[in-house]
């Protein structure tokens, strides 16, 4: 069995930096560091649930419209066609993966 390790990409303030981590037939997980100020803008999928890992540091998560800081180690379920996003509000990088299921078509 090999375990596999996520890399943080080196971000600055404001810098959003995104790597696909895990690409199967039927799951997305894709590593996301926030710099400070770096936000993911509110988007929806309307086929597939998503959720969100806080690894490192503490992210402002938008669901809907409403606003909640998740500090790591932290979980947030974003149902189908729920808007949701991201946004670093501290001064330190902030790391979290999103997963899709089933992958969006």
């Amino acid at each position: 069995m090999t375990l596999d390790r996520y890399s943080v990409p080196d971000v600055g303030e404001g810098d959003v930096a995104d790597e696909e981590f895990v690409v199967t037939d039927d799951v997305l997980v894709k590593v996301f560091a926030l710099g400070p100020g770096g936000q993911l803008s509110t988007h929806e999928h309307e086929s597939a649930t998503n959720v969100f890992h806080v690894l490192e540091g503490t992210v402002t998560v938008i669901q809907e419209g409403d606003e909640a800081e998740i500090e790591a180690p932290g979980v947030v379920r974003h149902e189908r066609g729920v808007a949701h996003g991201a946004r670093n509000d501290t001064d330190e990088v902030v790391v979290f993966t999103a997963s899709l299921c089933p992958l969006p078509s």
